[in-house]
């Protein structure tokens, strides 16, 4: 996916396991899905080995060390809890994390139907709610809850460039509408920053009775503007969901056009990026893009 990809893979996991936590040696390791800038592998029934894939991303173990416990403490879904923070190594430049293993599954994009979603829509809001209500002291800002007026020439680049998948006119014209909105004048409140499919765990892949059973990957967590958590509303729910959620949460109209915006500009720079190298980033910011523009 990158220039600058290291190589991680079972065996250095299994290696670095090894030397660092010898008593948990001896237990299997699986590779599981790999994210943009992070890989995942299953060690054992019970826990989670996750490591950079880009030494860029060392800051997302740093963070994910130090605020996982003050965010799971206040959250009732589930998030990954710290068992052990490995270290670099002569063969491994980067920090590394075990963490709790949580059952669910990830949505598929598109495949969450609108009946029996309301327990979804539940938890979704009782997250971003509780998100809101943590003491930010000391927080840093959020990688996606500030402005994204910086984004602006890469977002139009990356919409031009995804053309034949995409409707771009519809989609520049929202983003302009995005970027013209009223900019956040509450207080900074945290933000999960990230809540694409892939990092939401629900008890049943149709999204029926279940809700949520887990959240992943906090390392686009911090402080600032709390739009950015709507990408939920286009990654993972219909068109009717996505209104319930909105009416749940009472967002304004100048909170859901920069929630838009956020989901424009993460779904086309990730889209043009990632098309010919992640199918599965590939699949899930085409159909955002596609709900952004059906749901106008």
């Amino acid at each position: 996916m990158h220039d600058d990809q290291l190589p991680v893979d079972a065996k250095l996991v299994r290696r670095l396991v090894a030397e660092q936590f010898p008593a948990w040696a001896r237990l299997p390791v699986t590779p599981l899905a790999t994210g943009t800038v992070n890989a995942m592998f299953r060690l054992g029934d019970q826990m989670v080995v996750r490591l950079p894939v880009v030494e860029r991303a060392a800051d997302d173990i740093v963070f994910e060390r130090r605020w996982l416990p003050v965010l799971g403490a206040e959250l009732a879904v589930p998030i990954p809890r710290v068992l052990a923070a490995g270290v670099p190594s002569p063969d491994y430049p980067c920090p590394w994390l075990v963490l709790t293993w949580l059952p669910g599954i990830t949505p598929t994009p598109g495949a969450i139907e609108a009946a029996g979603t309301s327990a979804l829509v539940a938890d979704v809001a009782a997250l971003l709610t509780a998100l809101r209500r943590i003491d930010t002291t000391d927080a840093p800002p959020g990688y996606r809850s500030g402005s994204f007026h910086g984004l602006d020439s890469a977002a139009r680049t990356s919409l031009t460039a995804v053309s034949d998948l995409v409707d771009t006119p519809l989609l520049l014209r929202l983003w302009d509408d995005a970027l013209d909105a009223p900019a956040w004048s509450g207080p900074p409140v945290w933000t999960h920053g990230d809540l694409l499919s892939g990092n939401l765990l629900v008890h049943d892949p149709g999204g029926g009775p279940g809700g949520l059973s887990g959240v992943l990957d906090f390392a686009c967590a911090g402080v600032g503007d709390p739009a950015c958590d709507l990408l939920a509303a286009w990654s993972i729910l219909p068109a009717d969901a996505r209104a319930e959620l909105r009416d749940v949460l009472g967002v304004d109209d100048h909170t859901w056009r920069r929630g838009r915006g956020w989901a424009i500009a993460q779904a086309s720079i990730a889209l043009a990026y990632y098309r010919d190298t992640f199918p599965q980033m590939a699949v899930t910011s085409a159909h955002m893009l596609r709900e952004v523009a059906e749901s106008v």
